[in-house]
């Protein structure tokens, strides 16, 4: 696959942050990183990935590069850090404290992507495509994944009251984000598009027990 992310890319702009709680400061604060990520996502479909510098950002969004790196601590991170892991979160915590882990990270995911415009849902498709697509990228992304696993795991041990490292919890919290992985970036369509329907279904099949 090409490193360049032109083919296959959605044409139109990004629309911006899903709806920040908070604030006048976050509020800012969101629009902000939005912007910079926005700028960044049209000069790498311009130019490609690899030949946009932190600089060419900065300057297209009209901040400075300490200011980019307060958002976003390295380029790959404008790619790979979205606020789609922030807002899950929140939701998760929020499910009824009777669902199982899968069930309420269902539930979470499903009412977290139903909440997105189709201009957010297109951002974070082009994303998956750059990081799918990019081998810097690639190689950036197995730290994220742990980390989002990590991240996961941790709420898995809070509702059901068990440990971080239990490895029970480990294996539920890798299934989710292996289940998550495998329905975008493991998959071939092109363009990529990101299925609220897709995605939930995918978790169904998880929570029945991955019959085949």
């Amino acid at each position: 696959m090409s490193s360049r992310p032109d083919a296959g890319a959605p044409s139109q702009a990004p629309a911006g942050p899903p709806a920040v709680r908070g604030g006048l400061r976050e509020r800012k604060k969101a629009r902000t990183r939005a912007s910079i990520r926005q700028h960044a996502l049209r000069l790498f479909r311009e130019q490609g990935y690899s030949e946009t510098t932190v600089e060419q950002i900065a300057e297209a969004a009209e901040v400075s590069p300490s200011t980019f790196f307060r958002y976003f601590p390295t380029k790959e991170d404008v790619v790979l850090r979205d606020d789609f892991d922030t807002l899950t979160v929140e939701a998760f915590k929020a499910q009824p404290p009777e669902l199982t882990p899968l069930q309420a990270f269902r539930a979470a995911t499903r009412e977290v992507m139903g909440s997105l415009s189709a201009e957010a849902l297109g951002e974070i498709a082009e994303l998956y495509t750059l990081a799918r697509s990019v081998p810097e990228l690639r190689a950036a992304l197995i730290g994220e994944l742990t980390r989002t696993m990590r991240l996961v795991g941790d709420l898995v041990a809070e509702r059901v009251g068990r440990r971080r490292d239990d490895p029970a919890v480990r294996n539920v919290a890798g299934a989710l984000i292996g289940v998550v992985l495998a329905a975008t970036l493991l998959s071939d369509e092109e363009p990529f598009r990101l299925s609220i329907d897709d995605l939930d279904a995918a978790l169904e099949h998880l929570e029945a027990g991955l019959p085949l």
